[in-house]
């Protein structure tokens, strides 16, 4: 199955796609409309609050900081039978997060946020954990760096291979650059294109983070999800 086919149309999003599809390694594929990725719902029209309804949408997870908020609520609040949960990851504010990853290059932030930033961490997987059983969708800004390492946590506790979790990290900044470089045309074009850049390598780092510490199973466990909470995030893209 391609990636186009699991992106997903919530007008005017850029970067919303289902994790469903994806390959494991042993052979199975990921659940479709049960844990769904994308950019700010902020940004949504009339259709796409529609389309949160047609994709069985019945908790989000807003990942932003509480000044992106402030700035740019989100509708979600207000959307009758969906649950809203605003759980702020990776740092407070933008400068905080500016700060902290400048430290780093983008191969190995992912380490650094496993490492530094895990209470947060856990907080947002065990709301995903304890949520109801229809379709989840979570979101930050962009929809590419604290949205994509949750994705990725997810998809390596389902057992997707590899190189599928890297490419749906990639996937953001194909469908993030053209539109972006439209948008803020006063802009650099290098920098726009290194600020959406989402490097394979970057989880391919992370998995092998994972595996010296025993396997996602166990890094779940370490950060404090009981083994309860684990077995229901994995059943979210696995029967």
């Amino acid at each position: 199955m391609s990636f186009v086919e699991r992106i997903v149309s919530i007008p005017p999003l850029l970067n919303a796609r289902d994790l469903g599809g994806h390959p494991t390694t042993d052979g199975a594929r990921t659940k479709f409309r049960s844990l769904l990725r994308s950019d700010d719902l902020a940004q949504l029209t009339a259709e796409g609050i529609a389309a949160l309804a047609q994709l069985g949408v019945e908790t989000v997870v807003d990942l932003r900081w509480a000044e992106e908020l402030e700035y740019a609520p989100n509708p979600a609040r207000d959307i009758q039978n969906i649950r809203y949960r605003h759980i702020s990851l990776l740092a407070n504010t933008s400068d905080e997060w500016r700060a902290f990853s400048e430290d780093y290059e983008k191969e190995k932030w992912k380490l650094a946020v496993l490492e530094h930033v895990r209470a947060e961490l856990r907080d947002v997987l065990r709301a995903i954990a304890e949520s109801s059983p229809g379709a989840l969708l979570f979101h930050c800004f962009a929809g590419k760096d604290r949205t994509g390492i949750i994705a990725a946590l997810l998809l390596a506790l389902a057992d997707v291979e590899p190189d599928s979790i890297a490419q749906d990290y990639a996937l953001s900044a194909d469908q993030l650059r053209d539109a972006y470089l439209a948008r803020y045309k006063e802009t650099d074009p290098a920098k726009i294109i290194e600020t959406v850049r989402c490097p394979e390598e970057g989880v391919h780092n992370m998995l092998a983070y994972l595996e010296r510490r025993g396997g996602i199973r166990a890094y779940l466990a370490e950060i404090g999800l009981s083994l309860d909470e684990i077995q229901r995030l994995r059943a979210r893209l696995r029967d």
